[in-house]
């Protein structure tokens, strides 16, 4: 399966979809849904959404969500040929000089952020906090060119193609968060055979990097009685020993406690995987807010029994996210017992 699992990310994470230009990658997730949906259906916000009925009467609905949208840019302006930009959810200007990107124009456009080479950079300079404001994109182009060439509007995102990484682990951009969904997918091609209590809705669901913006209305319209978001958490490296929540990559799925996720809902996933022998790993969110679709979720309608599964990452929002493929079936199979559990 770990084959199947690198096909579908390579793919997935290759399509650009930063937050609010979905539309590509949209319309192939719907198609990879599609076999093993009963009905799916692209909302008006870009959320992508399928139903598998369990054709029991008065049947509850359980929800799998992971969003599709990554994090990117959008062009404000050209000057002298080079495009002036802002960021389209959390772009870390720390890494973007001297970084490829890929704006897409029809046909999309390569360009390299500006960056100073260290022979003519100032001592002064060198020590100062880069900001989206004072870097460029060069496209090769004059002045003349890039403005009829590039539109103010026009959004892009980092240009990066997937690796292979170790023993199990896979290396690139947008992992966050299309590794959810394609973990939620194997869990559904999983149990296509599989009689279930529940109707199983899913939803890989836009813009949550700018806001939480597809989850809100897509689980207002679903209605669901239980949802479990799968996300992406913060991995361990040498230089996160003081960040008390970082899991280990390769450790199991993530299963989150804390007043974001409902108390009988998680301590029931816990208990599964404990007793199917599904390698896992807890983390705590002690805060009101997880920073992911379960805030939204949650608190949707007169509330939903929401709960928060992670699969570890390290250098998350970069070009070079990294995950272990063995989280991401780890993650999988828990979703399976959950559907079948409820």
């Amino acid at each position: 399966m770990k084959t199947d699992i690198t096909e579908i990310l390579t793919k997935l994470c290759q399509i650009p979809g930063p937050a609010g230009f979905e539309e590509l990658v949209a319309s192939y997730v719907k198609k990879l849904l599609e076999p093993y949906m009963d009905e799916t259906w692209i909302d008006v916000l870009g959320n992508v959404i399928g139903v598998r009925r369990c054709g029991k009467e008065n049947a509850q609905k359980l929800l799998f969500d992971a969003h599709i949208d990554e994090i990117g840019l959008i062009v404000t302006g050209v000057e002298e040929g080079f495009l002036r930009f802002d960021k389209l959810g959390g772009l870390d200007a720390r890494l973007l000089p001297a970084a490829g990107v890929m704006i897409l124009t029809d046909p999309p456009r390569y360009g390299v952020i500006c960056v100073l080479p260290p022979h003519i950079l100032k001592k002064e300079d060198s020590e100062k906090v880069t900001k989206i404001e004072d870097l460029y994109i060069d496209i090769g182009l004059t002045q003349e060119e890039a403005s009829g060439s590039v539109s103010p509007g026009t959004p892009g995102v980092l240009a990066s193609r997937m690796r292979n990484f170790g023993e199990n682990g896979i290396c690139g951009k947008a992992l966050d968060d299309r590794v959810g969904f394609t973990a939620i997918l194997h869990a559904v091609q999983l149990l296509k055979d599989t009689s279930l209590d529940v109707d199983l809705y899913v939803m890989a669901s836009v813009q949550e990097e700018v806001g939480l913006r597809g989850a809100t209305p897509g689980a207002y319209a679903v209605a669901p009685d239980y949802c479990v978001i799968v996300d992406v958490g913060h991995a361990k490296t040498p230089d996160t020993k003081t960040h008390e929540t970082a899991v280990t990559l390769g450790g199991g799925v993530m299963i989150t406690r804390g007043p974001n996720m409902n108390p009988m809902l998680t301590g029931k996933i816990q208990k599964l995987a404990q007793d199917k022998g599904i390698k896992n790993q807890i983390k705590v969110v002690p805060g009101g807010s997880s920073g992911t679709n379960a805030r939204a979720i949650q608190i949707s309608r007169n509330g939903v029994a929401t709960a928060l599964l992670g699969i570890p990452m390290k250098y998350m929002h970069s070009a070079n996210e990294i995950v272990s493929l063995e989280d991401v079936e780890s993650t999988a199979r828990l979703l399976c017992e959950t559907a079948k559990a409820l």
